[in-house]
């Protein structure tokens, strides 16, 4: 199959394998894109949480962004893990006079699945201020859309209100993601500029298997974006692709394990 679809992944590593960049290569790489990166941190981790984070200088983060988009160029920016407010703002003047078209799906990573801070407390507000409003697509969990807002976020309802909320701070569009409310079943709100409200429902998938769920929706979203799916389009066969990824997992580890990245995706490849 030839891959198709551009995405460019400036993110943290994960040296566990289950998120971070080696999370993001695997979703695009099996949905049929091209994965090229510029790492932002290194992490000492596993399924049991993280025990050491070493940022890459600022500069050099630059450095990785600009040798690949001036070479192989992309058709889609995801972006993770930052780390500091430093990495935002260089890798949001990176984009500016790099990539000013090119669309972005901004995950907003403050925390690790074990619980490590993984965005410095002083580099939320640099990323509304500077990064947020660049984005085609924010796709925060329910703990970093109540940082970002500065507020509770209360059941399936108030997701609606914090979607609408959210996209007031400039993004073209939010997909608030609902797995940490309690519950069987489960809700994500889809908010477009100028499009209304969506819900994606599912229901929760018994599995200690869940790391690096938010890292590999987002990537498999940008894979779609770049390989010219509409938004909603995107948001569904990454879904579904999760689902399976979870369903599937291979159960590796004593703590929060990884996904099963490599399933059948035949029929999830644009």
């Amino acid at each position: 199959m030839a891959m198709r679809g551009r995405v460019l992944i400036v993110a943290g590593s994960d040296s566990g394998g289950g998120a971070g960049i080696q999370a993001d290569i695997k979703a695009v790489t099996c949905l049929g894109g091209f994965a090229a990166t510029a790492v932002t941190a290194l992490t000492a981790q596993n399924t049991l949480g993280v025990s050491g984070i070493h940022e890459v200088p600022p500069d050099f983060v630059r450095a990785q962004m600009a040798a690949v988009l001036s070479d192989i160029g992309a058709d889609c920016i995801k972006t993770g893990m930052l780390a500091s407010a430093a990495i935002v703002e260089t890798v949001a003047l990176a984009l500016e006079e790099l990539a000013p078209a090119v669309p972005l799906v901004l995950d907003p990573v403050m925390v690790a699945k074990g619980g490590a801070a993984l965005l410095a407390d002083s580099a939320a507000g640099a990323l509304v201020k500077r990064l947020v409003p660049r984005a085609r697509l924010l796709t925060p969990n329910i703990p970093e859309a109540e940082v970002l807002l500065g507020r509770a976020i209360k059941g399936a309802d108030g997701m609606e209100g914090a979607a609408r909320d959210l996209l007031a701070l400039g993004p073209k569009a939010v997909l608030l993601k609902g797995g940490h409310l309690e519950g069987d079943h489960l809700v994500d709100v889809l908010a477009e500029a100028g499009g209304g409200l969506r819900r994606f429902t599912g229901r929760r998938i018994a599995s200690r298997s869940t790391h690096g769920t938010g890292c590999t929706l987002a990537s498999a979203i940008a894979a779609g974006l770049a390989q010219g799916l509409g938004l909603v389009e995107a948001v569904e066969r990454a879904r579904a692709y999760l689902v399976r990824a979870i369903e599937t997992a291979p159960g590796l580890g004593s703590g929060h394990g990884p996904l099963n990245h490599g399933h059948t995706v035949k029929e999830f490849q644009a």
